[in-house]
């Protein structure tokens, strides 16, 4: 790859037993809130029968529904409306497809293909990623006009937004670019023109239905959203009402499940000589049709000792999983009607092994198991002998709360991205920094049926540069 200046992040880097004894309730006025428990795993004989009558009943259910549709009634023979309709029939095909990936997880394994991305500087490269055998496969490169920032895939996963910037230079040149994803082998083609943007982007996403682009800026805090067209190329930004409250020092944006949500995680600054502590926040906006709308501010403390980064959801539940870079701690909170986000923590866990030694260490990026019994985040060291490792945790499904499984050393040096394929049986760690003779890698790991990682082995990446991003796609 080639070679390329040093990459700025743009500021200072923050078995129970089944003869146990009920238990006995406790008083209305202290029982913490437990959400209604999950259905019996599909990987236990029970859960298997489950899933099989659940499948029967989602067919049958769907064909009804598709019956209905075609001919414009309901079930007591009334007329319905269409577009009720389209609404309705998307939900029941994902409810199949998920019922059929339950009951037959090995088919879904067996079909999967998925292309992994990663960026040095302006060059980002597509491997093959494969699952069974815990390995990558190179498959080209594109150049972006500057280093890569972040990217996020169309839900079709038939199209991929890069932001780039030279935000070590003076003058500013950033943008974002879309590309088309060969469904065969994951290369990257340019689609439509880039767009240019006023600052760097720290993180982009799109919306649930494929809509709207949405794009994080740090320095100044802001968000803007773009129209994607049909045919996902990006268009018109959309204007915002004025007074929107965007934090201090956004660093992800992502869309609620619900797409009637957004959560912008704002870790502020640290103090410094010549100033005090910038406070932290979760900023939570009503989201429709591409338009923010003010909610509220999650900050505990008044946001004193608390620098969001990144946050992640549960596949199912209605949990959200934070980290705080500074701190160097995991978060669980509550989505809320609305929908909200609890104003206060569920759950906080320590992520380092040494919680005394906070000097140069940071977490960074999180993502929760395609199964939603497993969180991981990573812990990534500015110094020598620091601590540099995927945090796993393991999570109880009726509260959310997490149980630390795993520590596992990501054989580099600052890990500051880090994906998960689709299917749930491999991790690849992008190792960011070159430090003496160890330069950046690409570490990969499998997941056991335990969610705890197994290192597999390790790509070490060619040029001077930093390994900024990483991320994975299942190929359409």
């Amino acid at each position: 790859m080639p070679a390329h200046s040093r990459q700025s992040a743009g500021g200072p880097e923050w078995g129970a037993s089944s003869s146990a004894p009920a238990r006995k309730r406790n008083p209305p006025a202290t029982r913490r809130p437990v959400i209604r428990a999950a259905q019996p795993s599909a990987f236990h004989p029970i859960g298997r029968i489950h899933m099989s009558v659940t499948l029967h009943r989602v067919i049958r259910s769907l064909s009804a529904e598709c019956s209905a549709a075609a001919h414009g009634i309901d079930g007591r023979g009334r007329e319905t409306d269409i577009l009720v309709r389209m609404r309705i029939l998307p939900v029941g095909a994902a409810a199949l497809l998920a019922a059929v990936a339950a009951v037959f997880p090995e088919a879904g394994r067996a079909q999967s293909r998925t292309a992994l991305y990663a960026a040095m500087g302006p060059v980002l490269t597509a491997y093959h990623a494969d699952a069974g055998e815990a390995t990558l496969a190179r498959r080209g490169s594109v150049t972006l006009p500057e280093n890569v920032q972040e990217a996020w895939p169309h839900p079709s996963r038939r199209f991929l937004y890069v932001a780039w910037s030279n935000n070590t230079r003076p003058g500013g040149h950033h943008g974002v670019t879309a590309f088309r994803i060969d469904p065969g082998t994951g290369a990257l083609s340019q689609h439509g023109q880039p767009v240019s943007v006023a600052a760097r982007s720290v993180h982009l996403t799109v919306d649930i239905p494929g809509k709207h682009l949405l794009v994080a800026y740090n320095q100044p805090s802001r968000v803007s959203v773009h129209r994607l067209a049909e045919d996902g190329t990006i268009g018109a930004e959309v204007a915002q009402p004025p007074g929107l409250d965007f934090g201090i020092y956004a660093h992800q944006i992502r869309v609620d499940p619900s797409n009637r949500m957004v959560l912008l995680p704002t870790r502020g600054n640290p103090a410094t000589a010549a100033k005090p502590e910038d406070p932290g926040a979760i900023k939570v906006f009503g989201y429709r049709d591409g338009i923010l709308t003010s909610r509220v501010s999650v900050a505990p403390d008044g946001g004193r000792n608390f620098a969001p980064r990144h946050l992640d959801f549960h596949p199912a539940r209605p949990f959200v999983f934070v980290t705080l870079e500074a701190q160097n701690k995991l978060q669980v909170y509550l989505r809320t009607e609305g929908p909200s986000l609890g104003a206060a923590p569920l759950f906080t866990r320590e992520t380092l092994a040494d919680p005394g030694r906070l000097s140069g260490q940071a977490t960074s990026a999180i993502r929760t198991h395609p199964n939603g019994r497993y969180v991981y985040l990573a812990n990534r060291a500015t110094a020598a002998g620091g601590e540099n490792s995927i945090v796993v945790y393991g999570l109880n499904q009726d509260t959310g709360e997490p149980t630390l499984l795993q520590r596992a050393d990501t054989r580099g040096l600052h890990p500051r991205t880090f994906a998960i394929d689709p299917t749930g049986r491999l991790l690849v760690v992008a190792n960011m920094e070159r430090r003496g003779d160890r330069p950046p890698s690409l570490t990969v790991f499998r997941i056991a049926s335990d969610g705890k990682l197994e290192f597999a082995r390790r790509y070490d990446q060619d040029g001077p540069g930093a390994l900024f991003w990483t991320g994975m796609v299942a190929l359409p």
